[in-house]
C-alpha cells in the first residue's frame, strides 16, 4: 500500500487494487452521504446517460487525459447502481462482484477460439461466432423473445438505434443488399423482409392480417434516413458517429463566421 492520499486512507497498489478502494468508498458514500444514500436507479439514470455522452465526446476529442476522467465517472455509476441493487431484499438484488462475475463469464464463453479449443479464420469470423452464441444464448434463456429484433433498446439515438435493427436483421438472415422503406402506394407497411432487400429474393411478407403487417407508414424523409443508415454501415461507417461529426463540423464553422462577423 501507498502512504494515503490526504484523506487519511491508505491507497493498494497493482493492477485493479484501485477498483477495491472505489467499491469501498461507494459503500462508504451510500452510508454516510445523505445525496448518495436517498438515490435509486431511476434517479441516477440521467447521470449514467450524461456521462456515458461526456466519454465519447472525449473520445470524439481524442483528449486522453480528458477520456481518464469520464470513463470513471462512469465506472462511477455502475458502481453506484450494483451498490443500490445490492440493498433490494426481495431476492433480485446483485452486488458489483456479480456484474463484474456476470461479463467475466460472457466474455469467456463467447470467445472460445480463446478459452476452448475452437479456431478462427480472422476476426470476422470471430464475429459470426459471437452473434452464433449469443442467438443460442437468447434462444435457451427464452425471455418471451420470439424475434430476432427483441430486446433491441429502443430509446437509444435513433440513427443508433436503425444501425442496429439493420445489423441484427442481417445477424438473423435477411438480406442487406439495400433497404427500401419508400413504399408510398398506400399498401401494408413492409415486413421485416422489406427492411432490408428489394431485390425480390426474400420471402413474401405475410398476409396483413396478421400482428408484423399492422405497423403505420412510413414517412419518405424517414425512408431515406433509414436508408442512409444502410448505407453508411455498407462502407463501414458508424451512421451516428458520422452525423455527430457533420454536426461539430457545422459548429465549428457557424462559430467561424459568427468570429469573424463580430471584427
Amino acid at each position: 500500500m501507498s502512504a494515503g492520499d490526504g484523506a487519511g486512507r491508505a491507497r493498494r497498489e497493482g493492477p485493479g487494487l484501485a477498483l477495491l478502494d472505489l467499491v469501498a468508498i461507494m459503500d462508504r458514500l451510500r452510508t454516510e452521504c445523505p445525496w448518495d444514500a436517498r438515490q435509486t436507479h431511476e434517479s441516477l439514470a440521467p447521470y449514467l446517460l450524461e456521462e456515458t455522452y461526456e466519454a465519447l465526446e472525449a473520445i470524439e476529442r481524442r483528449d486522453p487525459a480528458e477520456l481518464r476522467g469520464e470513463l470513471g465517472d462512469v465506472l462511477l455509476q455502475v458502481l453506484f447502481h450494483a451498490r443500490v441493487a445490492a440493498e433490494r431484499t426481495d431476492g433480485t438484488g446483485f452486488d458489483i462482484d456479480d456484474v463484474a462475475r456476470g461479463i467475466a463469464d460472457k466474455l469467456v464463453r463467447r470467445h472460445p477460439h480463446v478459452f476452448a479449443d475452437v479456431s478462427v479464420s480472422g476476426a470476422d469470423e470471430v464475429k459470426r461466432n459471437w452473434d452464433a452464441i449469443k442467438a443460442r444464448e437468447r434462444a435457451a434463456a427464452g425471455n418471451g423473445q420470439s424475434s430476432a429484433l427483441d430486446g433491441v433498446p429502443m430509446g437509444q439515438p435513433a440513427l443508433s438505434l436503425a444501425a442496429q435493427l439493420q445489423r441484427r436483421a442481417q445477424s438473423a438472415g435477411a438480406p442487406a443488399s439495400q433497404v427500401d422503406l419508400t413504399d408510398t402506394s398506400g399498401s401494408a407497411a413492409p415486413c421485416a423482409a422489406d427492411l432490408t432487400d428489394t431485390s425480390g429474393s426474400a420471402a413474401p411478407c405475410a398476409s396483413a392480417d396478421d400482428a408484423e403487417a399492422e405497423a403505420g407508414p412510413v414517412s419518405p424523409i424517414g425512408a431515406e434516413l433509414f436508408a442512409l443508415v444502410a448505407k453508411a454501415r455498407a462502407a463501414g461507417l458508424d451512421p451516428e458517429l458520422e452525423l455527430r461529426a457533420a454536426a461539430r463540423a457545422f459548429r465549428d464553422r457557424f462559430r467561424a463566421r459568427e468570429h469573424s462577423s463580430a471584427r
